[in-house]
């Protein structure tokens, strides 16, 4: 028996900064059809300085052959670097020909944290994809955690069987605002450098405030609907969608009992 898809899980986000509607498999262009690509490894290897540096966004000056001009984003160098040297990014988190060791190295980069993230073509499967995450800040390679996202005949992704997503957008997306099963949830992508992407924000999470639980048996009417008009409505000790659906209520309790009675 097949997977059924499950429905669309897109909906609205808190990341809208992050998660972008899927779009078609291209480079990120920029002016004069120049795109951009992300450094793998240091450039030139061996020496202690380098015009560019692992994890450096670059812009693609000149392409032709197997040594591409290059300018770094991050210092403005420019250079000539081999083409295997670079990697393409979809999306901020979609990576190209990026091996789960090289993921690894990429994610325990500063400013990476904490639920850092980034999907990359499987290794071991083809057509399929893995995701990898950074698990905690960690100096370790055994805070990265990887993931197989399994492709469909239909085209769909999945992690687990049971939760389908029509796109790997709409997977990242989904993940980002519930773990199901995975060892955090998804925050920002791998940072590249010179990039505008916002490093993750570190720091004690935000306290939450929680309204005092209800004995029911002691509530009036006034309590709950916050008739007091000076009131502020984040005093009351009921939502607003809670305040509305037993209005809602008691009106057809109401209509019903009109209706007996006649």
């Amino acid at each position: 028996m097949g997977i059924r898809p499950s429905k669309d899980r897109r909906g609205s986000s808190s990341h809208s900064d992050l998660l972008l509607q899927e779009e078609p498999d291209v480079p990120v262009k920029l002016e004069n059809n120049r795109y951009v690509v992300v450094a793998l490894y240091n450039y030139p290897s061996g020496h202690q300085a380098h015009s560019i540096c692992v994890g450096e966004r670059l812009t693609v000056l000149s392409d032709e052959g197997e040594w591409w001009k290059v300018r770094s984003s991050a210092t403005g160098n420019e250079s000539y670097i081999p083409s295997n040297y670079t990697a393409r990014v979809y999306h901020r988190w979609q990576y190209v020909s990026v091996n789960r060791a090289k993921a690894e190295e990429l994610l325990m980069l500063p400013h990476n944290q904490t639920g850092s993230f980034l999907v990359r073509e499987s290794q071991t499967h083809p057509g399929a994809h893995s995701l990898s995450i950074r698990n905690s800040s960690d100096q370790e390679r055994r805070s990265i955690k990887h993931y197989r996202i399994y492709k469909l005949e239909n085209g769909w992704h999945y992690i687990s069987p049971g939760l389908t997503f029509f796109s790997l957008t709409a997977l990242v997306e989904h993940y980002s605002e519930v773990n199901d099963g995975l060892c955090c949830l998804l925050r920002e992508p791998c940072y590249i450098q010179g990039s505008n992407n916002v490093p993750v924000v570190t720091g004690p999470p935000p306290m939450v405030v929680r309204k005092p639980t209800l004995n029911w048996k002691d509530v009036d009417s006034c309590m709950l609907f916050c008739q007091d008009k000076g009131k502020d409505n984040e005093d009351c000790l009921v939502s607003e969608g809670l305040r509305e659906a037993i209005n809602s209520y008691i009106f057809m309790t109401e209509d019903c009992g009109h209706k007996w009675d006649s």
